[in-house]
């Protein structure tokens, strides 16, 4: 076999298993997304004191960003105003955020974390992060910071992705989950 001839093959071979790696990587990506929206549609069987996902998102977003219009707050998470404000009104209730008016601009009610608010997303966070410690444990370092990066350009993918049909890419387009 030629050089020219062995250096094709070895590239057909690398690219067959690009390929591979690519089709492993979108079932893995469709199994997580999978199990995150079992894990959303489990919510709707929660009792009065427990907390949604979605409701725990908002409660995050008041913790990372600080206190905000209910607006603002829905367009973080990405719901409607209408069922962010319903939500609020659960949490205030709970005793998790309190709405007030801003000291800017008094014609504006604004949502901010309680003290109970804090303590439920500090419990949470704890429990979440001894579960993701035993799910990757012996993991290796530079292995972690491949899947964050891998995940970082999904994420970028999906939120740059122009509106298709139900908000996926199409199926002549680069990425497409396969397995």
């Amino acid at each position: 076999m030629s050089a020219t001839a062995q250096q094709r093959a070895e590239a057909d071979e690398t690219e067959q298993l690009r390929e591979l790696q690519l089709q492993r990587l979108g079932k893995a990506f469709r199994d997580v997304f999978r199990s995150l929206s079992r894990l959303r549609g489990r919510d709707t069987h929660l009792g009065g004191s427990e907390l949604s996902h979605a409701q725990f998102e908002l409660l995050i977003e008041l913790h990372e960003r600080g206190e905000l219009p209910a607006g603002e707050l829905a367009a973080a998470a990405r719901l409607t105003p209408a069922t962010v404000t319903q939500m609020l009104d659960h949490l205030a209730a709970c005793g998790h955020v309190e709405r007030v008016r801003s000291d800017t601009d008094r014609r504006v009610v604004v949502s901010r974390l309680t003290p109970l608010g804090e303590s439920k997303i500090d419990a949470k966070r704890e429990a979440w992060r001894a579960s993701w410690q035993r799910a990757l444990e012996g993991i290796d370092n530079d292995d972690l910071d491949a899947a964050a990066r891998v995940l970082e350009r999904l994420g970028a993918l999906f939120e740059d992705a122009p509106q298709q049909g139900a908000g996926r890419p199409s199926e002549g387009s680069a990425v497409r989950p396969e397995g």
